[in-house]
């Protein structure tokens, strides 16, 4: 299948090719966990709704991101060899690349399954959900090796300019998952056995679709005839393409997991206003998921591009894609705000029917989403950073500017004027923040490397 030729050529047309399938991967992502949120939502209780999109949600994302935070590491230099036509390094690269998902994959499940009582308890989750958001991460954790190599290996193939096969196998796994859910929860009428076996149903078929989604992009690997093919027994640990992965990828994961916990707090914080606010939230998250999906795959996008071009010596691309990249966030975040703050009832229907729950999660669209835009310097500034190999300050910039103000925030401003709207007020105060540290290190940085 066709590549995205990213070190040549006009960078906003090639960036935009390669956005739109990563935007539509991360649609068809988010879509089969939405249609989870639906089902339960709809057809079981809001309960059961806060469950899985809730508390259990912040867990799933806590684990899989520090991996996928890790992953980018292996992006990265998979991206810079192959920009810089060394083969051999590619190779060594995506085979050690494939052997940390196995590992990591196997740690996180024992570690996860372990704590998930424990850690939905920590999180205040309501007495009506606690029981179905354990059972629910249980079930998730024991998918997290397929889960860990599906991103790996999508990752790889990304890395070489790949974005559409990803796709492909995500709109594969998307149906597969929708006939599964409905196969479960509603023919077999495990929606009707109560909230338990509600959750267990759609997490068994996420699963499930996790594993063949691993599957397919393993064979992918397999039969590529470039030089990011997969040998299965060449699979293993390369030190020295480990560290340097490492090197790179955990920073960005501990960034990642610094800031989920952040998010983990303010869930704490919106729990203790009781069910509905929790289920609010929960319907609140699957509609803001479109804004973060698309932010997201810009940032992919610009580190693949700042990393392949950074290695093969194209500096003046690198600038470049990270100002196009600014261009297209623009125009797409703008609109998307606007849409969202003027239809969040119509949005909200799709996920629950009580009434309560649809009022205060109007107000919590209100209120953030013409705040988007203030995020977009963090993803696309951290992105460029990143694909040329810089992973550390980001990290301590992302660490300061959104996890230590958001915590500051949550334990000594919140108790004095205890309101949803407080919980609220500490993502845009962190954003905007965030963003600037951003930006004066970003120019520091180009100057200091002479990137013009």
């Amino acid at each position: 299948m066709k590549k995205v030729n990213i070190t040549e050529g006009p960078i906003w047309k090639n960036m935009l090719a390669y956005f739109w399938a990563l935007l539509l991967g991360a649609f068809f992502q988010q879509f089969y966990n939405t249609i989870d949120a639906v089902i339960v939502g709809r057809t079981v209780s809001s309960d059961a709704l806060g469950a899985v999109g809730g508390s259990s949600a912040m867990v799933v994302s806590l684990f899989l991101g520090f991996f996928l935070g890790l992953s980018s590491g292996a992006t990265v230099v998979i991206s810079q060899f192959y920009g810089a036509g060394r083969q051999k390094d590619v190779e060594r690269s995506v085979h050690t690349s494939i052997a940390i998902a196995l590992f990591g994959g196997a740690i996180i499940t024992v570690i996860g399954y372990a704590i998930a009582p424990w850690i939905i308890s920590a999180m205040k989750t309501p007495l009506e959900q606690s029981a179905a958001s354990t059972l629910y991460l249980r079930i998730y954790f024991l998918g997290m090796i397929p889960n860990l190599v599906y991103n790996m290996g999508a990752g790889i193939l990304r890395a070489v300019g790949d974005s559409k096969r990803p796709l492909i196998i995500l709109v594969i796994s998307c149906f597969v998952n929708i006939f599964l859910d409905v196969l479960f929860v509603i023919v077999l009428g495990m929606g009707k056995r109560g909230d338990s076996y509600g959750v267990m149903g759609v997490a068994i078929a996420t699963i499930l679709c996790q594993l063949l989604s691993a599957v397919i992009v393993v064979v992918m690997l397999s039969k590529s005839q470039d030089m990011h093919k997969l040998y299965i027994r060449r699979i293993k640990l390369d030190m020295q393409m480990f560290v340097k992965i490492i090197r790179i990828g955990l920073p960005a994961g501990f960034q990642t997991t610094m800031y989920t916990l952040s998010n983990i707090l303010i869930q704490a914080a919106i729990n203790g206003f009781g069910n509905d606010t929790a289920a609010a939230w929960a319907a609140y998250g699957k509609i803001d998921v479109i804004f973060w999906m698309t932010v997201s795959s810009l940032g992919t996008s610009v580190t693949t591009f700042s990393g392949q071009n950074y290695g093969a010596g194209r500096y003046d691309r690198v600038r470049k894609s990270a100002r196009q990249a600014f261009i297209i966030a623009a125009a797409i975040t703008i609109p998307l705000s606007i849409i969202m703050y003027f239809n969040g009832t119509i949005l909200l229907k799709i996920f629950v029917t009580n009434d309560t729950v649809i009022t205060i999660g109007d107000q919590m669209i209100r209120f953030l989403a013409p705040f988007y835009i203030t995020y977009v310097g963090v993803e696309i500034f951290s992105g460029t950073l990143r694909g040329m190999g810089d992973a550390l300050l980001p990290m301590l910039i992302t660490l300061s500017g959104i996890c230590i103000l958001r915590v500051t925030w949550i334990l000594f401003a919140f108790p004095h004027h205890q309101t949803i709207e407080m919980v609220e007020a500490s993502y845009p105060i962190t954003w905007i923040t965030t963003s600037i540290l951003f930006l004066i290190y970003y120019m520091i940085y180009t100057k200091k490397k002479r990137i013009r």
